[in-house]
């Protein structure tokens, strides 16, 4: 079943006189990289169902200039922040929602001293909230019965304290929710934060993405569930690396709320 994703501009809906519920803050992963690609879609086809006013800025969105920043370049930073912040003001957005954890991090946290001040939301977090409200429902479908593992994006959980919510949705797809020896506060990094991601890994005897790959094969789980596109990348390369990559998934848990009745 292939449904049409409709995904309006800020500049159209401006055009219109609209002004949407919340910006879909897409993030240079969603848009540029073919597998996050993926998770954008799925996001999409949700808060098309949901009927959810919504928009994204297209060729007006940067990047929120986390790279930057994490690998010292102040100045860029903040000329990537104010640039975008502009744009944001421009169109008065009050609620911003991104399935990046550091896009929500960097706009969240850091933002509102350069004058962006916006309700940031991860997209866990706002599928949580339409499923409360009763606008989306949650089936187990193709995963019903599964062994899931969750990785936590170290900017979701440790940065921001978002544990239980990305765990209460897997839970809704009638799953079993199994948990690596580290996890939560005490979970390991995939090795892509803090902009190690754009760069080649330092001598040693193992990468981080294999180390935490080896935390996930030892649950036995069938899917690794993941809430962020570089934790998606890092996982997906340490299942390659351990010739595991026909028996373990990697998965966002938007892609497994869209696509769980789609088999």
């Amino acid at each position: 079943m292939s449904e049409n994703l409709v995904v309006p501009t800020m500049a159209e809906m401006m055009a219109e006189g609209k002004q949407p519920e919340v910006l879909f803050w897409v993030g240079c992963a969603g848009s540029f990289d073919d597998r996050a690609k993926k998770i954008t879609k799925a996001f999409v086809k949700i808060l098309n169902r949901a009927n959810v006013s919504f928009a994204v800025l297209g060729t007006e969105e940067g990047c929120t200039g986390d790279p930057a920043k994490r690998t010292g370049n102040e100045f860029l930073f903040q000329m990537q922040a104010m640039t975008n912040i502009e744009v944001l003001n421009a169109y008065e957005v009050k609620k911003i929602v991104t399935a990046c954890p550091h896009c929500f991090n960097t706009l969240k946290n850091e933002y509102p001293s350069l004058g962006g001040n916006y309700e940031v939301v991860h997209h866990t977090q706002f599928l949580k909230s339409l499923l409360d409200e009763g606008k989306i429902t949650v089936e187990g479908g193709q995963f019903k019965g599964k062994k899931i593992t969750f990785h936590d994006p170290c900017y979701l959980g440790r940065a921001n304290n978002v544990y239980e919510t990305p765990r209460n949705l897997i839970e809704k797809l009638e799953v079993e929710l199994v948990e690596m020896k580290r996890s939560r506060a005490n979970g390991l990094c995939c090795g892509a934060g803090g902009a190690q991601m754009f760069k080649e890994p330092e001598k040693g005897n193992k990468d981080i993405n294999v180390e935490r790959t080896e935390d996930a094969l030892e649950t036995k789980a069938e899917i690794i569930a993941t809430g962020c596109p570089f934790c998606n990348t890092m996982m997906t390369d340490g299942t390659k690396a351990k010739q595991k990559e026909n028996d373990i998934q990697v998965l966002d848990i938007a892609e497994m709320i869209a696509n769980a009745k789609d088999l």
